[in-house]
């Protein structure tokens, strides 16, 4: 189906575009580089035990996956995507206040719950203004996004420094101010008018072309995908815990959880140079190894004596767990999904993504609770089943690739 025109309006790039954006990317992911790792410090430090902590991460992950598709698919049909990236950050703004009320189990469970809802649709509407000005001013996403990969890993650093002279009471604080100045940065968002193309994650570009997406390959492939990246569950619920439990600082919490970006940030870099020529099925493989081969480590780096040191190595397999399938996704799309539904394919990953990461974050609380670290024991079968899933893709993969 053909695109509609341009208006004159439309073809004229805003000033300061690339700027503009740079700027919504490195504002928009302070507060996820601050909540991701220091969330469950918080928590733990407000009196939640193992099994409320899981409840907390693991029922906005079930929610977000059906309501942020809805909320793109919203924004797409708006005058301008600016205007509700805007409305979504205030009201963002205004939820996470809501943590500091009186933090008992109900309260915070509430706000996560309305907090996620229009949290977690900013970075795909943020992406669709920055791919409308790719397409029809030629600018660099690469460039622009950067931004966002620096920031997030600044606030791992930072936030390590903060919480090591303040505590874990900062975090609400921390992700309070990130978001008013993702706010303010938003008030300056480029407008672009009605999009032309759907946003990532959006419901109606999904429902539209899921029929067509729906073939043993790119199921068995996202499947696999959804679950080895749902191995990771454990690391991203309990692991900045347990290292403050055997005596780690905040500092070098923050530090260790910005290493394993480094790690992944170098993988993009390298990618190409290394598994430029290796088929996406093996690059899958070799990922979901490497989360097998982590998690095995994780539970043995303390009791050898291998120290700090250790974790840093193993957290350097971010690189191969975590950005070789974020790689090998986009890489299978764009070697097998026309242009006009690359989308669609992306919204269906998001879903087994983020479903298989609730439920496997949901079983993670009673799992520390009882286990401790040896808990990462239990990441290996689920990256088993990932890993039997890509195999069963490979066999199944298509002769040739999509053209373009």
């Amino acid at each position: 189906m053909s695109l509609p025109p341009l208006t004159p309006e439309q073809l004229v790039k805003p000033r300061h575009f690339e700027l503009r954006m740079s700027l919504i990317f490195a504002t928009l992911f302070v507060s996820l580089g601050t909540h991701l790792p220091y969330f469950p410090l918080w928590l733990q430090a407000k009196g939640f035990h193992a099994e409320q902590i899981a409840v907390i991460l693991a029922a906005p992950m079930f929610l977000r996956v059906v309501t942020t598709p809805l909320l793109t698919a919203l924004a797409d049909r708006a005058r301008d995507r600016a205007n509700v990236y805007i409305a979504l950050v205030a009201a963002s703004m205004l939820l996470a206040a809501g943590y500091f009320l009186p933090p008992t189990y109900a309260i915070v469970l509430v706000v996560s719950l309305a907090l996620t809802v229009v949290w977690t649709p900013h970075s795909p509407i943020a992406d669709s203004l920055a791919l409308s000005g790719v397409r029809r001013f030629g600018s660099n996403y690469t460039s622009m996004r950067k931004w966002g990969s620096i920031s997030y890993l600044c606030a791992n650093v930072v936030g390590g420094f903060i919480l090591a002279r303040t505590g874990a009471e900062a975090v609400p604080v921390i992700i309070f101010v990130a978001l008013a100045a993702a706010l303010a940065a938003g008030l300056l968002a480029p407008r672009l008018g009605r999009p032309r193309r759907a946003s990532p994650l959006s419901a109606a570009d999904i429902q539209h072309s899921a029929p067509t997406l729906l073939n043993a390959y790119f199921l068995y492939f996202t499947l696999g995908v959804g679950i080895i990246t749902a191995s990771h569950a454990f690391l991203y619920g309990f692991v900045s815990i347990y290292w403050k439990s055997i005596g780690i600082s905040d500092t070098v919490v923050g530090l260790l959880w910005a290493w394993g970006v480094v790690a992944e940030v170098c993988m993009f870099v390298m990618f190409t140079r290394i598994f430029g020529s290796v088929s996406v099925a093996t690059v899958m493989l070799i990922a979901a190894i490497g989360a097998i081969v982590r998690w095995i480590a994780f539970p043995l780096i303390w009791p050898l004596g291998l120290g700090i040191a250790g974790f840093f190595g193993v957290q350097t397999l971010h690189a191969v767990s975590v950005a070789m399938v974020l790689i090998g996704l986009q890489k299978m799309i764009g070697e097998t999904v026309s242009e006009e539904r690359t989308g669609a394919a992306q919204g269906i990953a998001y879903f087994f993504n983020g479903f298989f990461m609730a439920v496997v974050t949901l079983a993670s609380g009673p799992l520390y609770d009882r286990f401790g670290v040896d808990g990462f024991l239990a990441m290996i079968p689920i990256a088993l089943i990932g890993l039997a899933l890509i195999a069963l893709a490979a066999r199944s993969a298509p002769q040739r690739s999509v053209g373009g």
